[in-house]
């Protein structure tokens, strides 16, 4: 699902075409890089926080349609970044901001675009292509800018329809980092987490760290032996990129944590990752949740939190009722309001939890950022279990 880009070059004007394998076109104006990209359309609802979109390693081989009409007005800095680098494989906006209008901001964003290699088009009715989305479902687009917009309508759709679809990506290693690397507590270090990067974003272990846990980031692959070589007080499984259908071996990981009674934690791609090891199912959603406005309810409390997505599957498991698995009763914890997606799931039997959304979100909206102290309530109570146990 990696972008497959001809030569970046910036061309303020040049034409662009946007070409849905289902054979919708759009006509535009190239915006950042000029060239070739492929990836999975899908939109993102959020009016605010581009820059940690663009850099949020879930977004992997997908093209990016913000519904927000006016983008880039708060450019770009050095401080906002979930990663290293963008990894979107292109993007559309409708209307650029023709200037930026912040004090943090180091540079514009159509200048980041180019300078990362990013495609995308703007001045195209973005409603229009967000509900033909939401009808449609997700599916596989490509932006052909300068040169490459020259071809005719049905070799671009042919080049489209040869591209990769997202159903069956295995993305995570393309994400991960390629060493480990520890984030300090900040203060007193209270507990160590290994975090397994499915493509973890930079928020996820400082508010870790606001709490008094010292994080090992590890690499996707990472084996039982790598992980409990941390001496973790609990293990945290991240966010990431792909279909969660090929994630064995971190499911097996999962599995083994589980036998072991070793907190776990996970988000997004780790709630699947849990969800899998438990003996659920995974589905593909129509067009996904994606956004910083989800409405997600806390079954435990009653609690309506609006919450931060990103993310095409989700796992199948029963809302109504107490799910009987190899590691004890399970129960959905958490439900979008939306659409009654399963948006959490919390064993009562081990100590493992997780949730489907975004709970650092650095963007905001901040009302999930108690699920981190769940967590650090978890790996107490299996503290104080152990020395129980051993007195």
């Amino acid at each position: 699902m990696s972008r497959s880009v001809t030569q970046f070059t910036q061309s303020a004007g040049a034409e662009a075409v946007l070409v849905l394998e289902d054979g919708r076109v759009f006509r535009g104006e190239a915006y950042g890089a000029v060239g070739a990209t492929f990836g999975e359309a899908v939109f993102a609802t959020g009016m605010t926080g581009y820059q940690e979109t663009l850099t949020d390693p879930s977004y992997r081989g997908q093209v990016v349609v913000m519904t927000a009409p006016h983008i880039g007005n708060t450019g770009v800095n050095d401080e906002d970044s979930e990663s290293a680098r963008m990894w979107v494989s292109g993007y559309v906006v409708r209307d650029p901001a023709r200037r930026v209008s912040n004090w943090r901001a180091t540079r514009s964003l159509d200048e980041e675009l180019v300078a990362q290699g990013v495609v995308g088009i703007s001045g195209i009715d973005t409603r229009a292509l967000t509900r033909h989305l939401r009808e449609r479902g997700a599916m596989r687009v490509g932006i052909f800018s300068g040169a490459a917009a020259q071809k005719d309508t049905g070799t671009l759709l042919a080049e489209v329809l040869e591209s990769p679809q997202m159903e069956g990506a295995s993305l995570s290693a393309d994400v991960t980092t390629r060493e480990p690397y520890v984030v300090p507590a900040i203060g007193e270090r209270r507990f160590t987490v290994a975090a397994i990067d499915l493509g973890i974003k930079a928020m996820t272990p400082y508010r870790m760290a606001q709490r008094g846990i010292e994080t090992h980031v590890l690499p996707a692959g990472s084996s039982l032996e790598e992980v409990l070589a941390v001496g973790p007080d609990g293990v945290f499984f991240s966010n990431g990129p792909g279909d969660p259908a090929t994630a064995d071996a971190e499911v097996e990981l999962t599995r083994r944590l589980l036998e072991r009674r070793v907190p776990v934690f996970g988000i997004c791609y780790g709630n699947q990752m849990l969800g899998r090891a438990l003996g659920f199912g995974t589905y593909k959603l129509k067009y996904g949740h994606r956004g910083i406005n989800q409405p997600v309810q806390d079954r435990l409390t009653g609690k309506v939190e609006v919450t931060a997505h990103n993310h095409g599957f989700a796992v199948d498991a029963p809302l109504d009722r107490v799910s009987d698995t190899p590691f004890g009763r399970v129960e959905v914890s958490h439900v979008c309001l939306n659409d009654a997606v399963v948006e959490g799931l919390r064993c009562l039997d081990v100590p493992a939890f997780s949730v489907q959304y975004h709970p650092e979100a650095a963007a905001g909206p901040h009302d999930a950022a108690y699920l981190f102290d769940r967590f650090v309530n978890l790996m107490q109570a299996s503290k104080s279990e152990t020395r129980e146990g051993g007195a």
